[in-house]
């Protein structure tokens, strides 16, 4: 692994990320329960039950996992501290559970006062973390690419928190505005180009000579793709609004540049000089497929008639894809890097801490959900089906990520192999 260039003693306390991190597949779980309840005749885009289940993937997974990413990432690869991180993560980690389970029992029963604190409880807890982590951000002296991909993928998160927060208010007071829908379509495109995936494309660029001693992407790219597909996501804003009839060449740029990136990344992994049997990296491929086929039916689907709801399952696909990958690296590293610094060395390997043969079976039953899920739509027997296997998968990831936490609190229990305390400081914010 290549350390150079982070700042290892800033990291956060342990404590920060897992709370994050390891709720995560619990809302993938509800998202699916959600669904199953509810039956796939009501799998409409905006019906209740999808916009309930939708949000359970989207805040309780994806952003809880890049929530967790930022308060580990950001103080160790841009020395950016964010002030009282303890405190802060506990309160926003409660206001968010809070009002993502508040609005979706708000929906799914039309209870208009539980909307009002949803989306109370949510803009309190988006807008604290996501300012304090922007104003960390302040104090950055080198923007590397990764740090410009995460302070522009904040700023959309910070931009789709506001359109949420409007358009749950508008539902909560029943009225909803003439351009409701397109603000809805803005805040999904958004949500899931401008703050996922281009906080995924920032993650990347930091992690894959880090972890996988791949070739980055070239200068050019790194410093200009981020910045060319925050105007397409701005101009694809605008024509929303304005000039519906350009939509469909905005789409077309953002398909070619999306598509490109999964191109780059599918080469790096497949010429990167440590080739290991490695789940992570099947994850990472698999998203790129799921990118490429989703952003052809974005485009496409309305022609060749697919039902919407595959392409937001593709997309949302690579997503979800990209950040179990980023879980079983991310997690068994922290596990490491943590124990290390309180002076335990005879310790298990990043390798040895998850069960790889349990991690490949989660991978397969992952990949077999979505497959049946998609062709339920036109095989409806199989709806219930792929939600299981789905819930299973996700039973077999949470259980894979809490295990090297269970060897990090057995391993406290025992006394160091070295005493840190003899370097006073060095441990920094290691905790």
């Amino acid at each position: 692994m290549n350390f150079t260039g982070l700042s290892l003693d800033q990291a956060p306390p342990i404590s920060v990320p897992l709370r994050f991190f390891l709720v995560a597949p619990f809302f993938a779980i509800l998202a699916a329960l959600v669904l199953f309840n509810n039956g796939i005749e009501n799998l409409e885009r905006f019906s209740p039950s999808t916009i309930a289940a939708t949000h359970f993937i989207t805040i309780g997974f994806f952003g809880f996992v890049m929530l967790g990413a930022l308060t580990q990432m950001l103080p160790v690869i841009a020395n950016a501290t964010i002030k009282k991180v303890d405190i802060l993560a506990t309160f926003v980690h409660i206001f968010i559970i809070l009002g993502v389970l508040s609005m979706v029992y708000g929906l799914l029963y039309s209870l208009n006062t539980i909307l009002v604190g949803a989306y109370i409880l949510l803009g309190l807890g988006f807008v604290l973390m996501l300012v304090s982590i922007m104003n960390s951000m302040m104090s950055v002296t080198h923007f590397t690419p990764t740090i410009k991909a995460m302070f522009l993928s904040l700023t959309f998160a910070f931009i789709i928190v506001m359109i949420g927060i409007f358009l749950l208010y508008e539902y909560a007071n029943g009225d909803l505005s003439s351009v409701h829908i397109n603000l809805a379509n803005i805040h999904a495109t958004l949500a899931i180009f401008g703050f996922a995936i281009l906080l995924i494309v920032g993650v990347v660029f930091q992690v894959l000579p880090m972890f996988y001693v791949a070739p980055d992407f070239g200068s050019f790219f790194e410093e200009r793709f981020v910045y060319i597909v925050g105007l397409g996501l701005i101009a694809w804003s605008v024509c929303s609004l304005f000039y519906e009839e350009y939509l469909f060449i905005i789409k077309i740029f953002l398909m070619f540049c999306f598509s490109y990136f999964s191109y780059a990344l599918w080469n790096k992994f497949t010429t990167r000089k440590r080739k290991i049997n490695d789940i992570t990296v099947l994850y990472f491929k698999l998203a790129t497929v799921f990118l490429v086929v989703g952003l052809f039916v974005w485009n496409l689907g309305e022609i060749i008639v697919v039902p919407e709801i595959i392409s937001g399952v593709f997309i949302g696909g690579f997503i979800m894809a990209s950040m179990q990958g980023m879980l079983y690296k991310i997690i068994p590293f922290l596990i490491w890097f943590h124990l290390n610094a309180k002076g335990y060395m005879n310790i298990k390997t990043m390798n040895e801490m998850i069960n790889k043969k349990l991690a490949f079976a989660q991978f397969g039953m992952f990949v077999v959900s979505v497959a049946l899920f998609i062709v339920s739509n036109f095989v409806p027997v199989l709806f219930e089906i792929s939600l299981i296997v789905f819930i299973l998968s996700m039973l077999i990831l949470e259980y894979n990520i809490f295990v090297p936490y269970t060897i990090y609190t057995k391993t406290l229990k025992k006394k160091p192999d070295f005493d840190m305390a003899a370097f006073g400081d060095m441990s920094g914010g290691v905790s």
